[in-house]
């Protein structure tokens, strides 16, 4: 987001920085795309090339099913059932070569420390408190933030919490702020909907000078790979940069409002290449004296939209409710329910906060996600939309099909 520095550092960069004993601290260079891409600069006890050794764990390559007929389609993910931790607790629902989007219920502790170095990952912590520890530092966590981790950042999940709930954005391409929001040198300007001062960075570093046997498990090239340090990862002693896990809260972004209905874009979060990360929350409603609050139909040309209903009154959907997940692909026309757009003249504001993703490319659907689907959203708003809320549908009965997807 912006330059930072935490613990100690040298005067200059590249120069000796010594350790009490007289011994050389190891200086390592994080860099996003290369050394062309924002940076940071790490200093630690140890270097982080020592590994002990390195065992494959698992294939991470997320596998899709067929897409079958063109339809809207809405996914009930409030009872997937919980289990694994952070990290092995996702379950992957929909994606494309831009992002994926994965749901989870952790519920045990992270027994290694984790590094994506394949994707950015973008979470989103829809229940649950703790804290984001790495070898940046730490970061208290709680519902509604946004935890962005940078590629290559060794971290570990610490919950306090027994329910927790997640939902995860990986994406091979940095997550960044929008650009139409940001001046020529990075700063958020006046017109954006939330700025700097809302962003939350570490402010605690724990340098941790331990040898032993610490697992690293390593996402990259589709593979998650185990790597036995000899030393404990959070060895660092200070850096400073541009590279490191930040937070921001849902409820600081300041909704943008005007006359009549505004477009999805202006609640924009996020970017990233080849998609958009958006937040719906708590606003006022249009203002011009016959306004429709309630969005218009709309075709997604060349855009597949997904949201994630987290809170609130969803007062443009019937039958959808608390973690509920839809998808919009391109090529159709979507809108509000029958009956909505009526009822939602002279109301002054609404109380819904959800999370869209909207990509510019085809989304693909996996096994687990059908597992979760209410088949009949497709057909809503033309024979109604009782069907929808109906808790005990098929898709809830299948839920447990999770448990083999993951």
């Amino acid at each position: 987001m912006y330059y930072h520095q935490l613990g100690h550092i040298p005067h200059k960069r590249h120069t000796q920085f010594r350790r009490p004993d007289g011994s050389l601290y190891r200086e390592e260079l994080m860099g996003v795309a290369g050394f062309a891409g924002i940076q940071s600069i790490l200093y630690h006890h140890y270097d982080p090339t020592r590994v002990l050794r390195v065992e494959k764990v698992a294939d991470a390559k997320t596998e899709y099913v067929d897409f079958g007929p063109l339809r809207h389609r809405h996914f009930l993910t409030k009872d997937v059932p919980p289990g694994g931790d952070a990290v092995t607790g996702r379950t992957v629902l929909i994606g494309n070569r831009d992002i994926t989007m994965a749901v989870a219920r952790p519920t045990e502790p992270m027994t290694y420390f984790y590094r994506n170095g394949q994707n950015y990952e973008c979470i989103f912590v829809a229940e649950g408190r703790g804290t984001l520890a790495s070898l940046f530092g730490n970061l208290a966590f709680g519902p509604g933030d946004y935890i962005v981790i940078p590629f290559s950042v060794t971290w570990r999940m610490d919950f306090d919490t027994a329910e927790n709930r997640l939902v995860v954005f990986e994406s091979p391409s940095q997550v960044t702020t929008p650009k139409r929001y940001r001046n020529l040198y990075g700063q958020l300007l006046e017109h954006s909907p939330f700025c700097e001062r809302d962003v939350r960075v570490p402010d605690a570093l724990e340098s941790v000078d331990a040898l032993g046997e610490f697992e690293v498990r390593v996402k990259a090239r589709d593979e998650v790979t185990a790597h036995w340090l000899d030393h404990h990862p959070f060895d660092v002693v200070g850096w400073d940069g541009y590279v490191y896990p930040w937070i921001f809260n849902i409820g600081d972004f300041e909704p943008i409002t005007g006359r009549v209905h505004q477009p999805p874009p202006a609640h924009q979060t996020f970017e990233g290449e080849g998609y958009v990360i958006c937040s719906f929350v708590p606003r006022l409603f249009d203002y011009h004296p016959q306004s429709i609050p309630a969005p218009y139909n709309h075709a997604n040309v060349n855009s597949d939209e997904v949201l994630y209903y987290w809170d609130g009154d969803f007062m443009s959907r019937k039958g959808v409710g608390q973690f509920d997940i839809t998808l919009h692909p391109s090529g159709l026309p979507h809108g509000p329910h029958p009956g909505t757009v009526e009822a939602s003249i002279g109301k002054a504001r609404t109380e819904e906060t959800a999370v869209m993703m909207d990509t510019f490319h085809p989304l693909h659907v996996t096994a687990a996600a059908l597992a979760l689907e209410n088949p009949d959203y497709a057909f809503s708003w033309a024979r109604g939309w009782q069907a929808l809320a109906n808790p005990n549908g098929q898709a809830r009965e299948d839920a447990t099909a999770i448990d083999a997807a993951r």
